[in-house]
């Protein structure tokens, strides 16, 4: 199949692997072309399919075809906390991988939603709803008000402050 040429249709535009029109906002939620994406298996497919290249740039890889697409904040959700047997905390995330929490990583938003840095901290994931509450089960107050993450018998100090750029 031939690229288009020429002018696209009038308030369309052509879509090339530099301006695909995918993007994902801070609330998760996919777009092309400034609509919603809602077909459950697209979406998952779009989750399962982000990557982040060396270059910090975002791409959907599906198969041998690819594009880059815009993340206006947090690329992953964060959907299930987990303590290992190991006593380390873990986090699944909407790509179907999981990886060990890095409590230092987790700040709180203005929003009252967690996030954490993921993918060897190269990018942020938001935490669900379900997932917030599981982190929640973990946390405690200690001495001075501190803020405590715990499995089994380790504990982490939490900062929720945001790290510095």
């Amino acid at each position: 199949m031939q690229p288009p040429t020429g002018q696209p249709p009038p308030g369309q535009r052509w879509h090339t692997r530099e301006d695909s029109g995918i993007r994902l906002d801070a609330a998760l939620r996919w777009w092309h072309d400034d609509k919603p994406v809602e077909h459950p298996k697209i979406v998952e497919l779009f989750n399962i399919s982000l990557v982040l290249d060396d270059e910090g740039r975002y791409q959907l890889r599906i198969g041998k075809d690819w594009c880059y697409v815009q993340v206006e904040e947090a690329a992953y959700e964060v959907r299930t906390v987990d303590v290992t047997e190991d006593e380390r905390v873990s986090v699944r995330l909407s790509d179907r991988t999981a990886e060990a929490l890095e409590p230092a990583t987790l700040t709180l938003g203005s929003d009252g939603v967690f996030r954490c840095r993921v993918k060897g901290a190269k990018a942020q994931a938001r935490f669900s709803r379900d997932a917030q509450y599981q982190l929640g089960e973990l946390l405690e107050e200690g001495e001075g008000g501190r803020l405590f993450l715990r499995a089994g018998q380790r504990r982490w100090a939490v900062s929720l402050e945001a790290p510095p750029a």
